[in-house]
């Protein structure tokens, strides 16, 4: 990359200015801002689409060093509003590498910030919480007065509906590796191709649909099953989503959901979910599998949760039977799961897909494989 003075400023809601210098495109970016605490993994951080809306802010002090590459990519392009980082590396150093991190930033329109004390920007987003923040650079980088005006007038978070900015257009297909179980319908909320890989690895074809899909136009692909995928935005504002996944369910459908997916399935279910302060970000989150009291380290991106009681089995508020939390975090024992008793159906609030970090929850794919073998079996 090349070294720039050019200056630039991360504006905090709460009215803290942070400066540093530019990185990546020009101009000013609006977002939330939300701390990652992953030390490696930025690529597959940036290219994440549950970030949409977002300025991640990471913690690792040295982003950049390995540079990106194609296949490392989570999706089509790289989805943060803006990027905050200590020291951005001044040249990539992989065999691995196809180009600088700042190249695609920029092509992207991403706009970021280097230079600043990013451990401090989230001990103070840890204290007060995720908030609306902007970054600004360039011909943007006005006032202090001005800039933190713009910021407190951005969009919150709360209420905000993303699916259909990350979501797939037109239906597309991916074909099972070796003998197949059926197609299975994942609606896309901004899925992750790692996602869609380890999927198609436990012998599922796959449709993957846009988050505006219809029960009639899922079901006429004669899915054997149903997968909701990760992605940003608060579950409040997504009714029809959970309205379809009620349909999918009282039709009978096995269903696995991840992240935004958990908490759709909360919601399908008659929960109700609500913003965390700061969220669970990175690959380092321990949880608690509630069934055999195994502790795996996962991978999470989330802002929002599920309102359950942990330790008790309760009815549905939505009539769909019975359903209980299958994992919390040990952190802050927040719902990390959910298993329906009365329908085939379980969700995680974690990704496990783990681009980046620990393979400890990719189990759950097989899991899902068996909980359709074993629902064919008895309709059978």
């Amino acid at each position: 990359m090349t070294v720039t003075t050019e200056p630039a400023a991360l504006v905090l809601e709460d009215g803290s200015i942070h400066r540093g210098t530019a990185y990546g495109a020009r101009g000013a970016a609006l977002g939330e801002a939300v701390f990652a605490t992953g030390m490696t993994g930025y690529q597959e951080t940036l290219t994440d689409p549950s970030y949409a809306g977002q300025i991640v802010v990471q913690t690792a002090p040295h982003i950049g060093n390995t540079g990106v590459n194609a296949e490392d990519a989570e999706s089509r392009r790289i989805w943060p509003a803006g990027y905050a980082v200590r020291a951005a590396s001044r040249r990539p150093s992989n065999w691995r590498s196809e180009e600088p991190l700042d190249a695609q930033l920029e092509r992207d329109g991403i706009v970021g910030i280097a230079g600043i004390d990013t451990r401090a920007v989230t001990r103070r987003l840890r204290d007060a919480g995720s908030m609306r923040a902007g970054v600004f650079s360039g011909q943007a980088l006005t006032t202090d007065e001005q800039m933190v005006a713009a910021v407190r007038e951005s969009l919150p978070m709360a209420g905000r509906s993303l699916s259909e900015v990350v979501s797939t257009q037109e239906p597309y297909t991916m074909p099972a590796v070796g003998g197949s179980l059926g197609t299975l319908a994942v609606l896309d909320l901004g899925v992750k191709a790692s996602t869609l890989r380890f999927l198609a690895e436990q012998g599922f074809d796959l449709v993957v649909l846009p988050q505006g899909s219809t029960l009639e136009q899922v079901l006429a692909h004669e899915p054997v099953a149903a997968f909701y995928s990760n992605g940003p935005g608060d579950p409040a504002a997504s009714d029809a989503q959970v309205e379809l996944l009620r349909g999918l369910l009282r039709a009978g459908l096995p269903f696995f959901g991840i992240c935004f997916g958990n908490q759709l399935l909360g919601r399908a279910m008659g929960l109700g979910t609500y913003k965390l302060p700061f969220g669970h970000r990175g690959i380092n989150q321990p949880v608690l599998d509630v069934a055999t009291g195994r502790v795996e380290i996962t991978s999470q991106n989330h802002g929002f949760a599920v309102e359950a009681p942990i330790g008790e089995t309760i009815d549905s508020p939505a009539g769909l039977g019975r359903v209980e939390v299958s994992h919390y975090s040990l952190n802050d024992r927040v719902v990390e799961g959910l298993r329906a008793l009365d329908v085939p159906a379980f969700s995680v609030q974690y990704h496990p897909e783990s681009a980046a970090g620990p393979n400890d929850a990719r189990h759950l794919f097989a899991r899902f494989r068996d909980l359709v073998v074993a629902t064919k079996e008895a309709q059978a």
